[in-house]
């Protein structure tokens, strides 16, 4: 079993492996064939992405994915707990209507995004894309929390309200300190949608708020596509969500499980 699981790692790693390798090298190194296990290693590729609009680009993804996971967070959570303990059938019906919000296809808020965009001023705004990146994070955040709370008993919370905490208190004081896996499971996740977003970016950047996944994409023009720079964006722009992720690794593993028994 420890063989196939080091096989399936290897198959999983590779095309990051390679996307790192190839970073390294120049565009005729990539094209060499038979590709040589040994060459000569170049840092230009990183070095042209600091003085391009890549740096502002970068930014401005870690900007928007930061702040859009902190206030889905801060307004989600809440909700999330709200809505666990809403004993009527009313709640389950509400979860569920949030919980579609996710199911529609991206591009089926195109047009109207754009549209209401172009009208509010905010295309090309990074305030535009996080409210976007809110509205999708929010289902996110409201769907994995809620089993979350559903598994812890009330009586944490009853016997605070009998010192004379009030339900805020019971809530922040005794209910959200219990729930750190689940944050940090729900905080990756929506760290990382936003980050990878690729299509409303597109849509509704131009210059001033362009991420780094579009900002990659201006590495193919009509003169040729730089593979290098292409292999070094690609891997600068999954180096946070790696770095994020085994951080709070301990957390990830518990957090995506913990909802999954109950009592």
């Amino acid at each position: 079993m420890q063989a196939l699981a080091i096989v399936l790692a290897v198959l999983a790693l590779a095309p990051f492996l390679w996307l790192l390798v190839m970073s390294f090298k120049t565009n005729a190194e990539i094209f060499r064939f038979p590709p040589r296990l040994f060459f000569p290693v170049t840092f230009d590729n990183y070095a042209a992405l600091w003085t391009s609009d890549f740096r502002s680009s970068f930014a401005n993804s870690l900007i928007v994915s930061s702040v859009s996971t902190v206030v889905s967070l801060v307004i989600g959570v809440p909700a999330a707990y709200a809505l666990s303990r809403w004993t009527t059938r009313s709640g389950a019906t509400i979860t569920l209507w949030i919980l579609a919000s996710r199911i529609a296809p991206p591009i089926a808020f195109t047009i109207p995004y754009f549209l209401a965009y172009r009208y509010l001023e905010l295309l090309d705004t990074l305030t535009g894309l996080v409210l976007i990146y809110l509205t999708t994070n929010l289902s996110l955040v409201i769907w994995m929390m809620r089993p979350f709370y559903d598994q812890l008993p009330r009586s944490l919370e009853e016997a605070a309200w009998i010192d004379g905490a009030t339900t805020w208190q019971g809530f922040t004081r005794i209910i959200l300190p219990l729930s750190g896996p689940g944050l940090a499971a729900t905080a990756i996740l929506c760290f990382l949608f936003a980050w990878n977003d690729f299509f409303f970016a597109l849509i509704l950047t131009r210059t001033e708020a362009m991420t780094a996944p579009v900002a990659v994409v201006n590495f193919m023009n009509y003169e040729g596509w730089e593979w290098g720079r292409i292999a070094a964006g690609g891997t600068m722009i999954m180096l946070p969500v790696l770095v994020f992720s085994f951080v709070v690794r301990r957390y990830l593993v518990s957090g995506l499980t913990g909802g999954a028994i109950k009592g």
